[in-house]
């Protein structure tokens, strides 16, 4: 097993796993707000910000900065 600095393989697994979850519960969250129906989005299409989200580590963040326009659609 290899060992970096005193840290195996499966230690730094246990140590990033955490950070991973995070990540993913966020992009989830981003994804779904990006698709309901009464959200608005800026600068781009909501399939652009869709592939962003989901391709590019911590986009979620640009988008909830950046991307969400907090007014929302009323029919």
């Amino acid at each position: 097993m290899t060992v970096i600095n005193g840290i195996d393989a499966l230690q730094l697994l246990l140590l990033l796993m955490p950070i991973a979850l995070i990540e993913l519960g966020f992009k989830i969250y981003a994804i779904i707000d990006i698709h309901k129906q009464e959200r608005k989005v800026r600068h781009i299409s909501k399939i652009a910000w869709t592939l962003i989200v989901a391709l590019i580590s911590f986009a979620w963040i640009v988008y909830l900065l950046i991307g969400r326009d907090d007014v929302t659609i009323e029919d």
